[in-house]
């Protein structure tokens, strides 16, 4: 693999949006996000300067977003790994019974598929997780749609396993209906 996997930069919100809006043109996009193509579009400068500098809009918590770079400096994937403090609200109006870190906008691009990158997005996530000490992180989840089950087996190949927690997905026009399932790593 002739990738750098690192953190993305403040100044790079450019980057960010445009890997992002790639994501949602991807044909799996109606089970992989909870956002729409238009929708991310609309946003201004300000969201994406904000998801670029760690704090994720809606989210209130410290995050970090991870690349995929190529030699060119051509971004071939990224992922996000938010921090969920215990007792906080998260993921659909749930609350976090424990402090644990949610992978997010997880994306690879089509031809980069299947070459190792996610697994080492994945592995860089989870450095991070486990390399904090406040708060101390028990596990990293995330969800994925019932009707991605490429998604889902790349994940459990990654060491994922379900919880047998799952989410209704109802009445957004961003998303495919259905439920979200949850998988989780524990820290090791």
């Amino acid at each position: 693999m002739n990738h750098v996997i690192r953190a993305v930069r403040p100044d790079e919100w450019a980057k960010v949006k445009d890997i992002r809006l790639a994501s949602l043109q991807d044909p799996a996009a109606p089970v992989a996000f909870l956002e729409t193509y238009e929708g991310a579009l609309a946003q201004p400068d300000s969201f994406w300067r904000a998801r670029a500098s760690g704090s994720a809009p809606g989210h209130g918590g410290r995050s970090v977003q991870f690349i995929a770079e190529a030699p060119d400096g051509a971004w071939s994937g990224t992922v996000t790994l938010l921090v969920e403090e215990a007792g906080g609200t998260v993921f659909l109006g749930a609350t976090s019974e424990r402090a644990q870190g949610h992978l997010v906008g997880v994306f690879v691009r089509p031809e980069r598929r299947g070459t190792g990158l996610l697994g080492a997005l994945i592995d860089a996530a989870l450095d991070w997780a486990w390399s904090l000490e406040e708060p101390w992180l028990a596990r990293v989840r995330l969800h994925v749609h019932e009707g991605n089950p490429r998604a889902r087996a790349a994940y459990r190949k990654l060491g994922f396993v379900p919880t047998g927690i799952s989410l209704p997905l109802e009445g957004s026009p961003s998303v495919t209906p259905g439920r979200e399932l949850e998988l989780a790593i524990d820290r090791p």
